[in-house]
């Protein structure tokens, strides 16, 4: 059994494994993940159960690889266990960049709290930051005039960050 969520268009697919029954091999997560053979998500993530927490998220890109902390996919996974009736008022969780906190407004809408950003490191005059996970950021004055998308791409595939992977 799983579910499918999506944050701000991001999808994953989540699955509870709070009896920690379920270990997928990084070629079934990339199956489930792919859309043209499986559900399609950009993600899959399991609930697992972690002491003094109220659940630990374990993500994993579309790749089949376990990956760095995605917001949208946090924001996702907290709520699924509201969604399994498990109501509370703010939610502790573990990720692979530690603790984070969250809630749910009373419209449903789920804040989450990312870690600070420490530090900002140039780069080729754009910026790249850590929010858990690496990001890369190009300002513009004229955002409509910018294929975001190909630009992104381009940078996200170009040798520097080809391996690791970024967030443009």
């Amino acid at each position: 059994h799983f579910s499918k969520y999506q944050g701000t268009g991001n999808d994953f697919v989540i699955i509870d494994n709070r009896a920690g029954e379920i270990s997928l091999s990084r070629e079934q997560i990339k199956q489930l993940c792919d859309r043209h053979f499986g559900v399609g998500a950009d993600g899959l993530m399991l609930l697992n159960t972690a002491a003094g927490y109220d659940f630990e998220m374990k993500y994993y890109n579309s790749d089949g690889n376990e990956s760095t902390m995605c917001g949208n996919g946090g924001r996702c996974l907290v709520k699924f266990p509201y969604n399994l009736r498990i109501h509370k008022d703010a939610y502790r969780f573990i990720a692979i960049d530690g603790p984070h906190n969250a809630e749910i407004d009373l419209d449903g809408t789920v804040s989450l709290q990312m870690k600070d950003v420490s530090g900002l490191k140039a780069y080729d005059g754009d910026v790249i930051l850590d929010t858990g996970s690496p990001h890369y950021v190009r300002m513009a004055e004229k955002l409509k005039d910018l294929d975001v998308y190909k630009e992104g791409k381009a940078i996200r595939n170009s040798p520097d960050f080809r391996k690791e992977g970024i967030n443009v």
